[in-house]
């Protein structure tokens, strides 16, 4: 049974999503959102900016902002390199663009079932891990059925599973083998749930038990959904550019909602939620 080599993970309540952030203008929003005090920053190889987000990093350990190790940089495994070798070799890639050593965390970014290689996709990115490419290892889009698999063939279970997560889509739906829904199941592996689109882009934003949380606790719409994700226990990863977004999503952290409140917001879900129809179970990208 394989066995991990290094420290538990533990990741920030909140971290900085850089989906489109390329160039030099996604080099120094990485950097400004360094300054300000993310620490976790999520990145992907389908996204084409690994280099644009390792420049920014470097430019803020460079300048004394922050040191390297206390960054959590994660990139993405895309679905078209899931065969064993070409997963090694994309991880080896993914770490010559972003110029700054090993991987903090590297997920699979996709299932893809009808392919049926994320069991061997998953051996890679073990063995990268054993190699000293990566530090730590997880997956995206997951569903338990996937899971359970992983751990039945492998014996190990991710660390992290980042999933589609927001108020029309809690992830409190029943599944197969997880009729409590894929954040408990997580949670009670112990996998830490990551939210991806945390704030719905935008769907939400003008429901009423938002606006009336906002309205209650001085605070903006997009940080009463931040704090929500926090009180689920899962880790939100909103993007922004500018500065101002960027402080005003880290000022989320000081908001806490009462009860009703998260249950008025998690109540917003319904089964069709989803943002483009993504069901893991079917869905694939490459």
């Amino acid at each position: 049974m394989a066995t991990m080599t290094s420290e538990p993970l533990t990741l920030p309540s909140l971290g900085f999503g850089t989906y489109k952030l390329r160039g030099e203008e996604g080099r120094s929003s990485v950097t400004t959102a360094l300054e300000l005090g993310y620490r976790l920053i999520d990145a992907a190889y389908n996204y084409e900016n690994e280099g644009t987000v390792g420049a920014g990093i470097r430019d803020a350990v460079t300048a004394g902002t922050v040191s390297r190790d206390e960054v959590i940089y994660t990139t993405k495994l895309p679905g078209r390199y899931q065969r064993r070798e070409d997963a090694l070799d994309t991880v080896a890639e993914s770490v010559w663009r972003a110029g700054i050593g090993p991987v903090d965390l590297y997920l699979i970014h996709w299932p893809n079932p009808g392919q049926g290689l994320y069991v061997e996709a998953w051996k890679a990115l073990i063995e990268a891990r054993d190699r000293g490419l990566v530090r730590h290892i997880g997956v995206c889009n997951f569903l338990p059925e996937h899971l359970s698999r992983l751990e039945d063939e492998t014996g190990v279970l991710p660390e992290v599973n980042q999933i589609e997560l927001h108020p029309s889509f809690p992830q409190n739906e029943p599944l197969a083998g997880a009729p409590e829904g894929a954040l408990a199941w997580n949670t009670e592996h112990g996998i830490i749930t990551e939210s991806w689109s945390p704030l719905g882009r935008g769907t939400s934003l003008d429901s009423e038990p938002v606006r009336a949380a906002a309205a209650a606790h001085d605070a903006t719409p997009g940080q009463v959904i931040l704090a929500w994700h926090r009180a689920l226990g899962a880790v939100a990863i909103p993007k922004a550019s500018s500065r101002a977004r960027q402080q005003e999503n880290l000022e989320s952290l000081q908001l806490e909602l009462t009860d009703a409140e998260i249950a008025a917001i998690t109540a917003l879900g319904r089964p069709d939620g989803r943002l483009n129809d993504q069901d893991p179970a079917v869905y694939e990208e490459f």
